[in-house]
């Protein structure tokens, strides 16, 4: 997609909040986007919106701790949620993460859906397949992105989109995965169009 038919270049952040109480008023729709604190979830945000600075990144994983709410339009929200895995921070904390995490995805009305970071040289974590299935309980659907592919070649990042579809359960008809790289921008039309959907955004009519 042209930078210049992206109605993602005009997102702003809106704020940043841990508790329920602080989060926008649970209206219009949301995609969240969520992962391991490696996964390249600010990075894609960042080549998503054609910000630099939209997302925050840091060589220090785990950055992100509270939730970052952005707006490319009134009424359509993307949300960062806090990354998990590796951040550097107290067990209590990291159990608080958690359970925001839980609360947004079972209790917003407003999710309309998920999208989920991995590496493509991974294969995908506990975590990632219980956030999956917790988006599946409060039917949500999701896009499992699979980060970095500019690090693989072409035949390795198929065996890799292979290998995530056939660890997700066939039970999960609502769930889809594939490649993306910040880097080379390799996936983003495909994300965005995904988002466009999710949004309920004829996006050709506020431009």
């Amino acid at each position: 997609m042209n930078p210049t038919t992206n109605p993602f270049i005009h997102t702003q952040f809106t704020k940043s909040a841990m508790q329920p109480t602080d989060w926008p008023e649970d209206q219009g729709h949301e995609v969240a986007f969520c992962g391991r604190s490696n996964a390249g979830k600010s990075s894609a945000i960042n080549a998503l919106t054609g910000s630099s600075k939209m997302a925050r990144t840091s060589k220090q994983p785990g950055r992100t701790q509270l939730l970052n709410f952005f707006e490319p339009t009134p009424g359509k929200r993307l949300v960062d949620l806090p990354g998990y895995g590796y951040a550097k921070v107290a067990k209590s904390m990291r159990a608080q993460w958690r359970a925001h995490i839980d609360a947004y995805l079972r209790g917003r009305e407003s999710l309309s859906g998920v999208v989920l970071l991995a590496d493509v040289r991974l294969p995908l974590q506990a975590f990632d397949l219980q956030l999956i299935e917790w988006a599946q309980n409060a039917q949500v659907p999701t896009r499992v992105l699979l980060t970095k592919a500019d690090k693989l070649s072409r035949n390795q990042g198929m065996q890799a989109l292979f290998r995530t579809q056939r660890q997700l359960p066939k039970s999960m008809d609502q769930v889809e995965a594939q490649l993306f790289s910040a880097r080379d921008a390799t996936g983003l039309d495909a994300l965005i169009e995904q988002l466009l959907r999710w949004l309920d955004w004829d996006a050709s009519r506020s431009q």
